[in-house]
């Protein structure tokens, strides 16, 4: 564990956007483990049940009102960017603009204006050019987002290149580009932690084949922290984990929970039907959709990363998928998510 001197802390506190999130409590947990003075930045009404019992200093500031985030950046020396608009959904452009793409300019704008030492931006593999199959993604800042898959990753590409622009003007700043985000301190229940508290429920009905690269969202903290230290000035890491189809993801369920799965693997083109079919009526049900057209092509995807470069430079490390998933599923046990262990058992 690295430890911060005391005469670092004093020259001023870590302003972390979209600490509410699920990468930004996890960090700020481990920001103020390390003995960090933090500085949560929320939206004005945030719900801050994620930040419960963490000592921080909170600063309401919502990333499209400049005047705000300039008073919450003022005095401190380093900036975790996390705050945005993370969908597997469509029709959602013009907010997606507004938060990711506008949010950051002007995040990055107010950290010029206040003198902020470093800053950190937390991309998305997804705003990379996929390369042809057989090719591992590497830490690229070559962004097209015209040529990319979906609006949310068209919306990082073009926040990646806001920040880029910015260190231009003279911000040193820094990329990383995490994958499928995944484990503990789950809040507000990711994509991935759908699933999983579905099929520890015994509710998960139905799979589609397909795979993607997972990361525990623990070691992309660590690996931001280490960006933030070592990382090089307008550079680029990745920060993945490993590649693991549909079916070995709930043999792993399978394996932690003790529930065998009751879902059957369904077909792509049906599964493709119900993607184009089903968002409505999620949508009337203020559910998250299992699975999208988006979901469905990244599943479908290459997905092959080199990391070689985020371990070289910043002593990038992962663990096993399993020891996540196992993490994960006793988070939301201890949360009360769950329910008792002996209903799940009934529901296998």
């Amino acid at each position: 564990m690295i430890h911060t001197s005391a005469a670092e802390r004093n020259r001023g506190p870590v302003a972390v956007t979209g600490a509410t999130g699920h990468v930004g409590n996890v960090l700020v947990r481990q920001l103020v483990r390390r003995g960090v003075a933090v500085r949560a930045v929320v939206p004005p009404g945030e719900d801050l049940e994620p930040l419960k019992g963490v000592a921080v200093e909170l600063e309401r500031a919502d990333v499209r009102d400049r005047p705000a985030l300039d008073r919450a950046f003022r005095g401190c020396r380093q900036v975790y960017h996390l705050a945005g608009i993370v969908t597997i959904s469509g029709g959602q452009r013009r907010l997606l603009r507004g938060v990711n793409v506008l949010g950051t300019r002007n995040v990055v704008c107010a950290a010029l204006d206040e003198g902020v030492g470093r800053l950190v931006y937390v991309s998305s593999v997804h705003a990379l050019s996929e390369p042809p199959a057989g090719l591992p993604f590497c830490a690229d800042t070559v962004f097209e987002p015209d040529r990319l898959l979906g609006d949310y990753a068209w919306s990082k590409a073009l926040a990646s290149k806001e920040v880029l622009a910015a260190v231009d003007r003279g911000l040193d700043a820094v990329l990383v580009f995490p994958s499928g985000i995944v484990g503990p301190y789950d809040f507000r229940l990711s994509e991935l932690g759908t699933l999983f508290l579905s099929y520890a429920r015994g509710r998960l009905r139905a799979f589609v084949d397909g795979a993607y690269d997972f990361v525990d969202v623990r070691d992309v903290v660590t690996g931001m922290i280490a960006a933030m230290e070592h990382g090089r000035r307008g550079e680029g890491y990745l920060l993945t984990g490993c590649r693991v189809t549909i079916r070995q993801m709930l043999e792993v369920l399978e394996q932690v929970t003790g529930m065998r799965s009751r879902a059957r693997r369904l077909p792509m083109w049906l599964a493709r039907g119900a993607a184009v079919l089903t968002p409505a009526w999620y949508r009337l049900r203020r559910r998250r959709p299992v699975f999208t057209s988006y979901s469905l092509k990244v599943l479908r995807s290459n997905c092959l990363m080199d990391v070689s470069k985020s371990v070289r430079e910043l002593g990038y490390r992962v663990r096993p998928f399993r020891e996540t998933v196992a993490a994960t599923i006793d988070w939301f046990q201890a949360s009360g998510r769950l329910g008792p262990a002996a209903d799940r058992r009934a529901c296998g």
